[in-house]
């Protein structure tokens, strides 16, 4: 009796040893394996920056920043100072000191930025005149009137003014001298994929091709995929399509919109 239990351990033993030397099984492999590619590149991607547009506070962006964050992003909102009324270039300048916050708070040497309507012109101004061409690695646009929208010119038609004095919608006249020097020369600066989406339904930048980026950006008009999605201009930061687009763009993959998103 004494003799087989040795021989029994012995032989676990040996069984035990021999595990351990051959590895998991691709069974428990699997298992420990993250449940995509996707969420592995997303756990490994840049800080991913939510830029707020004009008059819209962080909160307007949390759905946005909901989904990135359950694909496996790092995910923040930087709100516009003074909601974005004031001058694009000081909105810029604030923005600067909050990427290099980011940076250093999680050690990246670079981060991601996703800007709605306003956000993408203060994200380009960044790039361009604040050196934020070595701090982002990709930028993605969401209805930016990067050059410009009549909508602003509404209020002058009116007689009421230009734009009120709301110094940003000015500068988002179709022919501002702001526009004009933002889109002297190379649209897309620096060592950065770029990625403009837009929607025909966009109410507030109109022509909405004007919210397209030159010098080889992927610019991306939602209904070219999807010819019944009905977007808005806040709809884009809302609607479950236009992510798709957003988060191919964050992992490098090919356009290649989900129609039937939420």
């Amino acid at each position: 009796m004494l003799l087989r239990k040795i021989l029994a351990v012995l032989a676990a033993s040996t069984a035990t040893a021999a595990a351990v030397l051959a590895g998991p099984s691709p069974a428990a492999a699997q298992a420990a394996t993250p449940a995509s590619a996707a969420a592995r590149a997303a756990a490994a991607a840049n800080p991913v920056i939510v830029v707020a547009g004009l008059s819209t506070p962080a909160l307007g962006y949390e759905p946005l920043a909901a989904r990135l964050r359950a694909d496996g992003f790092r995910v923040s909102i930087f709100q516009l100072p003074g909601l974005g009324f004031g001058d694009i270039a000081d909105s810029a300048r604030a923005f600067s000191a909050y990427v290099d916050q980011v940076r250093a708070t999680t050690g990246a040497a670079r981060v991601d930025l996703v800007a709605h309507s306003e956000g993408g012109l203060v994200s380009r101004y960044l790039i361009r005149n604040l050196g934020g061409g070595t701090k982002v690695g990709r930028y993605v646009s969401l209805g930016t009137p990067h050059y410009g929208t009549y909508v602003a010119d509404i209020a002058k038609f009116l007689g009421l003014g230009s734009c009120l004095g709301i110094v940003a919608c000015q500068q988002m006249t179709i022919g501002s001298s702001f526009l004009t020097a933002l889109n002297d020369g190379d649209d897309t600066p620096g060592d950065v994929r770029w990625t403009a989406v837009r929607t025909l339904q966009d109410e507030l930048v109109r022509p909405v091709d004007n919210a397209t980026l030159a010098d080889g950006a992927t610019n991306v008009l939602i209904q070219s995929w999807c010819p019944l999605r009905l977007v808005g201009h806040l709809g884009l930061v809302l609607d479950g399509t236009t992510y798709t687009v957003v988060r191919g763009a964050l992992t490098d993959s090919p356009v290649r919109p989900d129609c039937y998103a939420l």
